[in-house]
């Protein structure tokens, strides 16, 4: 039911677009803005504005100029300009309507929208109730459906797949095993693809709970080929079968999620007991949204802030710009809310023709 509106009311063509990134922070999301911001101005005369730390700048009312100055150089910038929180305004008392007073304060008529699945659906419910709203997919996991890819993953993995290429050779030297925990926390894109690009020799993803016994025997079968180390990439949201998500904390965010982390120290200690060898663990963490984005981060980023524009001149509010082979193109958000893009497990039977 449509309880709300933002009017156009102030000019035919004085256009007001505010901008919002939501979520944890992707490489690329700073490249979105400039070609979004750039297309406005210069291509439909819109204004642009950002609005502060996602959400919560709306229930604060925090907004920050964005014209082609401020956007100057920011291309290759990781982070966001105009930063970011997990703020779900449906959680605080009549932060809807708190955030459509503020809106309409500043004349703003529509919002671009940058972020994941938690930050999308919030947007998804605010378009119900009348915020005329187009949306970016932004997260470095690659899960948001409706999209064969989301900026940020690309950099992520090349990050991951350096560390992994640098831990080899000390692995090596020192006949040790070395566990490498990486983002994922329903699914396993990122530990799949960096484990194949840097030749692990055990990856572990979200959707396929492991067995620490079946673990150690790809050890003992490379010790059997003379291979003195092995290396092990294992996605933050694994599970050992019959098991539980290891958490770090069990304290959630506004959106139900606590804090994953640890399944790698978990895995370590096993492996240790089992087979009595040296065993260490480095998780990457935040190194992996951090630094600038790929070349390839800041084509797709750039083509989706672009994308995101013409669906607001275009009127196409309730829509995710999103890439399809090589085309950009545009989804409902209502179909992909909710939803998971999970790994090829394809390419998970490959990667497996390399374990042990």
């Amino acid at each position: 039911m449509l309880l709300f509106c933002v009017p156009t009311s102030h000019g035919v063509n004085q256009v007001k677009i505010g901008i919002l990134s939501g979520g944890g922070d992707a490489p690329g999301i700073n490249a979105v803005i400039r070609a979004a911001v750039r297309h406005a101005i210069q291509t439909y005369g819109y204004e642009t504005i950002g609005v502060k730390d996602g959400w919560n700048g709306l229930l604060q009312s925090r907004y920050v100029p964005l014209n082609l100055k401020v956007i100057s150089g920011i291309l290759p910038k990781g982070g966001s300009i105009l930063g970011t929180s997990r703020t779900n305004p449906f959680k605080t008392k009549d932060g809807p309507k708190e955030a459509f007073e503020n809106l309409k304060e500043k004349n703003i008529d529509a919002v671009l929208v940058i972020g994941g699945d938690d930050t999308l659906t919030v947007a998804s419910k605010m378009y119900d109730l009348g915020l005329k709203c187009v949306a970016v997919p932004k997260t470095i996991d690659n899960d948001l459906a409706g999209t064969d890819a989301t900026f940020g993953f690309n950099t992520a993995v090349s990050i991951a797949t350096d560390a992994l290429d640098r831990l080899h050779t000390t692995a090596e030297a020192h006949h040790r095993i070395i566990v490498i925990e990486v983002m994922g926390r329903y699914t396993g894109w990122i530990a799949l693809e960096t484990g194949i690009a840097g030749g692990a020799d055990v990856i572990l993803i979200p959707e396929k709970p492991f067995d620490t016994q079946e673990v150690c025997r790809y050890i003992k079968h490379r010790q059997k080929r003379g291979k003195k180390f092995s290396l092990i990439v294992v996605a933050e949201g694994c599970k050992p079968k019959d098991g539980k998500e290891i958490l770090h904390s069990t304290i959630v965010d506004e959106f139900g999620h606590p804090q994953l982390g640890g399944v790698g120290y978990y895995l370590a200690k096993e492996i240790e007991e089992t087979l009595k060898i040296e065993t260490r663990v480095v998780t990457l963490g935040h190194l992996q949204r951090g630094g600038s984005p790929t070349a390839y981060d800041r084509v797709l980023a750039t083509r989706f802030g672009k994308a995101a524009i013409d669906l607001v001149h275009e009127g196409k509010f309730g829509h995710m710009v999103a890439l399809k082979g090589k085309d950009i193109t545009s989804v409902p958000l209502k179909d992909v809310i909710g939803k998971r893009k999970t790994v090829d497990l394809e390419l998970y039977d490959l990667a497996q023709i390399f374990f042990g």
